[in-house]
């Protein structure tokens, strides 16, 4: 009796300590390995060859904007799998901006962008954001045909699903899986067997048919209920095999064999209700020792919600509740373990409590579907969170798919592993009907964020890319014996030089292992950089140095000729009326671009406005995120006032409403909207200590952004400040000329969306834009709730399709969709 009690004891202590590494480790995955996720709003959903895709991005991770990292990646890839392109964008309050060319002279049918940040490439790479986007073309597409197929069948073991394909080749496959709930069919247990349907390009498949015993009994009949999807009820006897025999949309007739029941173990099934999700768990009559003490534990977004522990030893079946009413809303998933915390069954829920979104008001103020008629349109929000919104103006009688968006993205697509037909459809309504059908959903897909075996041995997620806790860096690396014999102490002095002639000059110390670096550089496309070591002049002409941007660069292009991305479906959005009004933009513009080609320059009138002096100096001097934007411009070149000032800041004061400038002590003090201006001299982040030592006689050209601005590190919350010298024939001659020089490569050159002010400017040239208005910044707070925007219809549009997406502080989401007529 002593000994039994003894090994009571140490199996209780081994369970605790099995339990609390667990709670340890997931406590660790929630505050430390949150995995971000993507959406990707896209100006439009077809585009032609020749056309600018544009896109605003959104990350998150967990329920909250991504605080994770600073860069963000695209890789565009023509439908062969050839790598076309790889972009790169800064992220500004967890989101980023970006576009990409579709060439002239393009000929496939389909665009493939694949979306990362540095942070997700440590976890499973299922989960990257992946897209595939429609190239109109006037030659009809037709689906590739699949040459070669054999009959085969697989066994998915970790959802214990089989899959069988047809063996007829060159036309449509259609396939079928079973999931049993928890992830095992269960002798003796009535459970529900869950079934998805799809062809071979994973589009869902209408299906009907029956299962059958060994005996040819009829168990039960089965049939499609939503997208390839539908569910039926077995109760399996020890021994005996099932087989379906089914028949698909096509015509054609399959048979398939069920999952073999097993015994001696438990079932878990779970049914959601409105504020919790009730758990039923069944054991067979005979079941082994470890299993008759089972723990069942349910988190979200990597946070534990739930625990319990059920005692199976005296009873068959036990109920169990897990309140959801105060969880947000996604996917909870409930494991369920064996005495020793092996996992055996598992199962994905939807919560949806209804309180993920924020919709703000829009308020068409004035309308004109003329031609290059103006429109005004104002955009409210009602509370007081700071807002970030993207806003598209499209012509509406294009082809449009709405299937996807911000909130069925990072709010289901997001989590789920395989494609997810129509996701948006699952947050149309709250009808019963759309909960049933979203629970199919849960039961067909897989959720695989946790190796259950590493959780209970402890072991971490191991990390390969760290965060980028960082923006573009300027770093180096300095080779050769020369430099290993130079003094310690070396400094390698760099003039840099950006493609607009703006200039800077750094001196950077170099460590003993040749390593230098410079933090909060930002600069897109290329720069130019002249150096040299200090000490000696031969020195740097002896010695080989490398620089490097810090950012992920371009993936190897290892696909061939023959690749198929397995994310491409072969079918484009089909609908003759729509596709008929994509192809006539298409021709319309063809017929603008050979009429512009053949005309001569005086047969071409066009009527602008003169630029002004401050816009001039904003082209040649503000790049990227500084261009254009909500600011105060100054002309310092032609402002005499400026040559009398002491510096910057006492130029600037009073100059700016709401901006403070204390300039009178030994240090400066700015502030503005409660937070402090960032300062960029020549666009990068410098301190007013050393702005404050800039002669104003160097200085051309001031702006003053108001808050919030994205160009600055964290969101720029009180605004900007930034300062360019004097360049071109403003200037004297580039420092650093006869020096050593590379070219060092930034982020992915942003250009403005194009939007024509025609009460300014006519042209006698045909507009047939097909994006009127493209917006990756829509900003309110609490101080500014509204915003107001304005764009002038093309020669051919009638109606306008608006469609605004966008996250707030809170984590909550808005997408509105708005036909204009």
């Amino acid at each position: 009796m002593k000994s039994f009690f003894l090994l009571l004891v140490s199996c209780s202590i081994v369970q605790m300590a099995f339990s609390q590494r667990i709670d340890s480790t997931m406590g660790k995955y929630a505050e430390d390995y949150q995995q971000e996720k993507i959406h990707i709003h896209f100006d439009k959903t077809i585009y032609n060859r020749g056309e600018t895709i544009w896109y605003k991005s959104y990350l998150i991770a967990g329920i909250e904007p991504s605080t994770y990292s600073k860069n963000f990646y695209v890789d565009w890839f023509d439908d062969k799998g050839k790598l076309l392109k790889h972009t790169m964008a800064p992220i500004f309050e967890a989101s980023a901006r970006g576009q990409f060319e579709i060439p002239e002279n393009y000929t496939g049918k389909m665009l493939h962008a694949k979306a990362y940040t540095q942070w997700m490439l440590n976890f499973d790479t299922a989960f990257l954001f992946h897209k595939d986007i429609q190239v109109d073309q006037t030659i009809p597409y037709t689906p590739p045909k699949t040459v070669n197929a054999k009959t085969s069948t697989a066994t998915n073991t970790t959802d214990n699903s089989t899959t069988k394909t047809s063996a007829t080749d060159n036309e449509i496959k259609a396939t079928i899986q079973f999931f049993p709930e928890g992830g095992e069919m269960v002798v003796g247990v009535s459970k529900r067997v869950a079934f998805l349907a799809n062809n071979q390009y994973g589009l869902p498949v209408k299906v009907s048919g029956a299962i059958k015993s060994s005996k040819d009994e009829l168990i039960d009949s089965f049939i499609t209920e939503h997208n390839g999807m539908g569910s039926v009820f077995i109760e399996p006897v020890a021994n005996e095999k099932y087989t379906a025999f089914w028949t698909d949309e096509y015509g054609k007739q399959h048979t398939d064999t069920l999952p073999i029941a097993k015994n001696n173990t438990v079932a878990l099934q779970v049914q959601s209700l409105k504020g919790k999700a009730l758990f039923f768990v069944n054991r067979t009559s005979e079941i082994s020792e470890t299993s008759k003490m089972v723990y069942v534990i349910a988190h979200m977004h990597q946070h534990q919600v739930y625990k319990s522990r059920i005692n199976l030893s005296e009873k068959m079946a036990t109920i169990g509740e897990i309140p959801t009413k105060d969880l947000p809303t996604g996917v909870l998933q409930i494991t369920m373990f064996d005495v020793n915390y092996v996992p055996i069954a598992e199962r994905v829920v939807f919560v949806n409590n209804y309180q993920f979104l924020f919709t703000p008001e829009i308020r068409v103020t004035k309308k004109s579907i003329d031609k290059r008629g103006k429109n005004t349109i104002e955009i409210e929000t009602k509370d007081s969170a700071f807002t970030n919104m993207s806003v598209s103006i499209t012509d509406a009688s294009l082809l449009n798919n709405s299937n996807s968006n911000i909130v069925s993205s990072l709010l289901l697509s997001a989590d789920l592993k395989g494609y997810i037909h129509n996701p948006a459809y699952y947050f149309s309504s709250k009808a019963d009907s759309v909960q049933q059908h979203l629970d199919l959903v849960m039961l067909t897909h897989g959720w695989r964020r946790f190796k259950w075996n590493e959780v209970t041995a402890g072991q971490l997620p191991f990390i390969t890319q760290p965060k980028e806790t960082d923006y573009l860096q300027l770093k180096g690396t300095i080779y050769g014996n020369a430099y290993a014999k130079s003094k310690p102490n070396q400094t390698i002095i760099l003039f840099l030089q950006a493609k607009d002639s703006s200039k800077q000059t750094l001196f950077l110390p170099v460590d003993r292992m040749g390593n230098f670096a410079q933090r909060g550089i930002m600069f897109y496309d290329t720069i130019k950089i002249f150096y040299q070591l200090s000490g000696e002049k031969s020195l740097t002409d002896r010695v080989e140095v490398r620089f490097q941007n810090g950012l992920l660069q371009a993936p190897l292009k290892k696909y061939g000729s023959n690749y198929t991305s397995p994310f491409l479906l072969p079918y484009t959005l089909k609908d003759s009326t729509l596709l008929e009004r994509s192809k006539f933009f298409f021709n319309e513009k063809e017929k603008v671009a050979k009429r512009l080609a053949a005309a001569q320059l005086d047969e071409v009138t066009v009527k602008t406005k003169v630029k002004s002096k401050t816009e001039i100096l904003d082209e040649k001097y503000a790049s990227g995120m500084f261009s254009g934007g909500d600011s105060y411009q100054f002309d310092v070149l032609n402002d005499p006032i400026a040559q009398a000032a002491l510096d910057v800041f006492s130029y600037l004061q009073g100059r700016v409403a709401g901006l403070q400038i204390n300039n009178s002590g030994a240090d400066v003090s700015l502030s503005w909207r409660g937070g402090t201006p960032d300062i960029f001299l020549d666009e990068m982040r410098t301190d007013a200590d050393q702005l404050r030592n800039i002669s104003m006689n160097d200085v051309a050209y001031i702006k003053v952004f108001r808050p919030p601005f994205f160009g600055a590190p964290g969101g720029g919350s009180g605004g900007a400040i930034a300062v360019y010298t004097r360049k071109g024939g403003d200037t004297k001659t580039t420092p650093g000329s006869g020096l050593a020089t590379q070219i060092l490569a930034g982020y992915t050159p942003y250009k403005e969306f194009f939007n024509p002010n025609y009460s300014t400017t006519t042209s006698t040239v045909n507009d047939v834009r097909t994006t009127l208005y493209w917006n990756p910044y829509l900003l309110t707070d609490g101080k500014n709730r509204t915003v107001q925007i304005e764009f002038y219809n093309n020669d051919i549009s009638n109606r306008f399709r608006l469609i605004i997406e966008g996250i707030n502080s809170d984590g909550k989401l808005t997408r509105v969709e708005k036909i204009i007529e």
